[in-house]
């Protein structure tokens, strides 16, 4: 496993990939697809995605093994590792440099991948839905990210070329509500044992929000800055930007790269994308101008 990673929070924004090793990525770029029709295998096509998304500047490479679409169909632990962990090791290998991230919620999958070379573990529900998640972070002196959710199957509708969305997720208040609830994972991770200096908070854009719940944390998202931590913002291609303007995933180009300049300027210190090499470059423009307005 290489060193675990050093970030430079005030120098920059960082910049993570997105490798889904699905079948069923809301967004049609899951590997699993590519590797079904025959294209390449598995581990094969994940290392060329990789190796360009390096090329293109990312920073940290976040690979997954099941859809948190709304609507997907869940995956065993045992399936899940035998998409994810075959990838892992073969990126960390060939790139050993690279930062690996795991995005799962499973403490089984974040067990094995940190002991083949992930060095970070994206839980999108915050160590709150496996109990031992949070030791098996703080066992391997992993970064985590804590990501907010109030996702709900029955709270979710799928339209067409447009998939899912949230209606009927209330809060009394949203940002005091999720930043009181990112607190709750923030206070298991650390009961744990988990370093304060390796978490990042994540707001859960898309995840049991409305659309207008969804462009109000990104408005917003100076408001967390308060709880200490570095901000994963992730809203590329989501549904959000589908209903805003009434595009499919694969033409949400423009509205993610908005949601990424207007999140870096309210305060995103990481941004989770599909499209690295564009979103880089919006990053580094919207670094420049953050720093002349200083």
């Amino acid at each position: 496993m290489p060193d675990s990673p050093v970030f430079d929070w005030n120098s920059r924004t960082y910049v993570m990939g997105i490798l889904n090793i699905t079948p069923d990525s809301f967004s049609g770029d899951g590997v699993l697809r590519a590797a079904d029709a025959g294209e390449d295998s598995l581990v094969y096509s994940a290392l060329r995605q990789a190796e360009q998304f390096l090329a293109d500047g990312a920073d940290v490479l976040d690979i997954g093994g099941e859809s948190t679409r709304p609507g997907a169909q869940t995956v065993g632990a045992d399936e899940e590792i035998s998409r994810v962990i075959p990838v892992v090791k073969a990126i960390s290998k060939e790139f050993p440099k690279a930062i690996v991230s795991v995005d799962t919620y499973k403490a089984a999958v974040a067990e094995q991948a940190l002991a083949n070379g992930a060095g970070m573990v994206n839980d999108v529900w915050g160590l709150k839905v496996d109990p031992r998640m949070a030791s098996v972070v703080a066992r391997h002196h992993a970064w985590v990210i804590l990501m907010h959710n109030r996702s709900k199957p029955e709270n979710a509708i799928i339209v067409q070329g447009l998939g899912g969305r949230y209606v009927g997720t209330d809060y009394v208040d949203l940002l005091t509500d999720v930043g009181d609830e990112l607190q709750e994972s923030v206070d298991i991770a650390i009961a744990a044992g988990v370093d304060r200096k390796k978490i990042i908070i994540d707001p859960g854009i898309g995840f049991g929000k409305t659309v207008e719940q969804n462009l109000a944390l990104v408005n917003q998202l100076a408001y967390f800055k308060k709880m200490g931590f570095p901000i994963l913002l992730a809203p590329s291609r989501k549904s959000f930007i589908g209903y805003t303007l009434n595009l499919p995933p694969e033409d949400r180009l423009e509205g993610t790269a908005a949601a990424i300049a207007f999140g870096i300027d309210r305060g995103a210190n990481m941004v989770r994308v599909h499209d690295v090499k564009a979103m880089v470059r919006v990053a580094r423009m919207s670094d420049a101008l953050k720093l002349a307005r200083a």
